[in-house]
């Protein structure tokens, strides 16, 4: 494990396996850089892959207050450590802050994203008073009731599919990591789709979505692509916000190293 310091202070944990040009990984919400080892595993042979904590998950710190920009601050030192300008890949909200990092001018030459959750026309709307419900829970403790309330109004999750996340050995790991589903509301806000921003991103991008997943999601990836100049779209085969590592790494690969 590597650490370093974000400017507020804040160490950020990250692991980099492979040899090649490095690829930094964000992770989205109730993840750590555990989450991202099958895909690393699979970019390691052709890539220097990157995966760390976000702050507030895993080894790395949690200066308070959140706030978006500190997010940012950590992926620039992150590629400072790393010796200059990197590719990026972010999945879900870390999608968010990898194209926010790029409209920001931070040092990524290429940017791939998958599934970015923002909430576009015909997408489901976030209900009223959610934040402050989601808030009054991570702040009190009630770190299982947080995971859920995230899962069934912000993720659209049915209650079956609930009730088996909670009944599964992961759950725990989820159930610790359950005060950052309020850092990853924020982050995202309302999901209203961010069309100044990304028509600051001038780089290289590829907007990736799943067969297995809803509508709305793939009509967020289409509207992403569609508010940056040349960005390239694709879906592939895949679950619910998820495409298998095998899957996913040769498409990286491909567009990452070009």
């Amino acid at each position: 494990m590597n650490q370093v310091t974000s400017s507020d202070g804040t160490v950020i944990a990250y692991e980099r396996s492979g040899e090649g040009a490095p690829v930094i990984l964000i992770g989205g919400a109730l993840s750590d850089r555990r989450a991202a080892a099958p895909l690393v595993a699979a970019l390691s042979p052709h890539l220097g892959a990157v995966a760390y904590d976000r702050r507030g998950r895993g080894d790395s710190g949690d200066t308070q207050p959140y706030a978006v920009e500190r997010e940012i601050d950590d992926l620039d030192a992150l590629i400072g450590d790393l010796g200059g300008a990197v590719v990026v890949y972010g999945h879900s909200s870390g999608a968010a802050i990898a194209l926010e990092a790029v409209a920001r001018g931070l040092a990524i030459s290429r940017v791939a994203v998958f599934e970015p959750p923002f909430r576009v026309e015909g997408s489901p709307r976030l209900p009223e008073g959610y934040l402050e419900r989601l808030t009054a829970l991570t702040s009190s403790g009630h770190g299982a009731e947080a995971v859920e309330l995230f899962m069934r109004e912000a993720v659209g999750l049915p209650a079956e599919a609930i009730a088996r996340t909670r009944a599964a050995p992961e759950w725990s790991a989820l159930e610790a990591l359950a005060h950052t589903v309020r850092y990853d509301s924020l982050l995202m806000g309302e999901g209203t789709l961010p069309t100044d921003r990304l028509a600051r991103v001038t780089i290289p991008t590829l907007v990736l979505a799943s067969t297995g997943s809803p509508a709305w999601l793939q009509h967020a990836a289409d509207a992403t692509a569609a508010g940056i100049t040349g960005a390239q779209r694709s879906t592939l085969e895949g679950v619910f916000h998820s495409v298998p590592p095998d899957t996913l790494a040769p498409v990286l690969v491909s567009f990452l190293t070009t």
